[in-house]
């Protein structure tokens, strides 16, 4: 093996342990060797990106040396995008779809870009390119569902009906527009809805019939749908809605599962006054965005794209440290190993950030309820929050834990509640329902993120 290679994987072995310093030292030193390797190029602009460094011209180099790879053309659009210039990223992206048409993950990405620009009409390019390529069944099926993130129910729809006008009938269009009725609440209280499809085997599907069967008072049935998977890989998107369940039937698994309260901690990180405003304004540079992504939780406020603890930056590199040392307090204190227990069962040994971000909450924003079930542990770091004054009354602001998704409309009240206090910590399991109150007035920002097991 070159020595440019062997640099390489010790590049991909560093960033695996989330070493982001060492990493690119490693992908640095490979570049010197083989300036020409597309792999090694891809490898320099992807860290350099993840560390918050710039990286647009780094992914651009890339491009030339491997043209053919639309991954790079990708994620050279986020950086261009990332490093100031929306519009030239979404070029980036638009021309490399109308090349290929078909290409799906391609389409999702420039949604997003048009979405958080605040553009109405983010998914347009799906029309040109299922007119270019109608019989791609996954492109009509991508913008079945980038429209059904965003509850636009009736495009969603009119989206099936061109589908099926040019594929016929097929099970993912029926199962789509079962879909749309039970989310839009036009079949609420169908409860023959999703018999016809019972024998079909998806977790997505699944997922679809545990939500309508709850919303729908068929709570046995829910239960049912979602135990099924205990034991499999797909159970964690189904834990949260046990905890449900198991609430609503009165099973003494909803405390085995989520304890109340007593699994939530809230850490004092011990910032001066001083590293706390120097954290917010580095923050604040980072919030570029108009709008949120459909999929997040966030309403009246933005949410930032980088992984936000893998960056460089002196002043991140300092919280992360600290928030590191938080949360294997939190992992220590944990109860007795439980191997049927999504927080329990893990081992306790290192852990790894798999997502990390910070979000600004302006007047009346909130979090929407949600949960992380891809995550083990979750978290809120609160760096601003409003003054008591603007706040409004209690629970204004707060996060509240165990309240469940509006629009299942269950009569459960939340566990508790934390009232944000700049410095502050809140860790939790990453299946527990939480979202926030609204606020009145002031500004929210805060740093949160999911980690796992290492």
């Amino acid at each position: 093996m070159s020595e440019a290679r062997s640099l390489l994987e010790s590049a991909v072995t560093l960033r695996g342990r989330q070493d982001m310093v060492g990493a690119l030292d490693a992908i640095r030193g490979a570049g010197k060797l083989a300036p020409n390797d597309p792999d090694i190029a891809l490898g320099l602009a992807q860290l350099s990106y993840e560390a918050g460094l710039a990286s647009a011209e780094a992914f651009a180099a890339a491009a030339r040396l491997a043209p053919q790879r639309l991954e790079i053309r990708r994620s050279m659009a986020i950086a261009v995008a990332a490093e100031g210039d929306g519009s030239d990223g979404e070029a980036i992206l638009a021309a490399a779809i109308a090349e290929h048409p078909g290409w799906v993950e391609g389409h999702r990405t420039l949604c997003g870009m048009r979405t958080i620009a605040g553009q109405a009409d983010f998914a347009r390019s799906f029309a040109e390119a299922t007119a270019a390529e109608p019989a791609n069944q996954a492109l009509w099926l991508a913008w079945f569902h980038t429209l059904s993130i965003a509850r636009e129910w009736d495009a969603a729809g009119r989206v099936l009906n061109e589908a099926e006008a040019v594929l016929g009938s097929r099970l993912p269009i029926r199962i789509g527009r079962l879909f749309i009725a039970s989310e839009s609440g036009a079949a609420r209280d169908d409860a023959q809805l999703f018999d016809a499809v019972e024998g079909v085997a998806d977790p997505g599907l699944d997922m679809a019939r545990v939500r309508h069967f709850l919303r729908g008072g068929q709570v046995a049935r829910a239960e049912a749908v979602a135990a099924a998977h205990i034991g499999k890989p797909s159970v964690r998107p189904f834990w949260p809605y046990l905890s449900l369940a198991w609430r609503l039937l009165e099973d003494p698994r909803a405390e085995w599962l989520d304890a109340g309260m007593e699994r939530v901690r809230v850490a004092d990180l011990g910032c001066s006054a001083q590293e706390l405003a120097e954290l917010s304004e580095a923050l604040r540079t980072r919030h570029t965005a108009r709008a949120p992504y459909h999929e997040q939780s966030v309403r009246g406020g933005i949410q930032t794209d980088r992984p936000l603890l893998l960056e460089i930056d002196p002043v991140i590199m300092a919280i992360r440290c600290r928030i590191e040392a938080a949360v294997r307090d939190y992992i220590d204190a944990l109860p007795a190993p439980d191997p049927s227990h999504p927080l329990l069962s893990p081992p306790r040994g290192d852990f790894r950030f798999s997502g990390s971000w910070s979000v600004r909450l302006r007047a009346n924003g909130f979090h929407a309820t949600h949960s992380h079930p891809a995550g083990w542990i979750s978290s809120a770091l609160y760096v601003e929050v409003p003054e008591a004054a603007k706040r409004g009354p209690a629970p204004a602001g707060h996060l509240l834990f165990g309240t469940p998704p509006p629009e299942l409309d269950l009569p459960l009240a939340p566990y508790g509640d934390i009232a944000p206090e700049p410095g502050c910590m809140a860790l939790f399991p990453s299946t527990m329902w939480h979202g926030t109150a609204p606020f009145d007035d002031g500004e929210r920002m805060t740093i949160a993120f999911d980690v796992v097991p290492a």
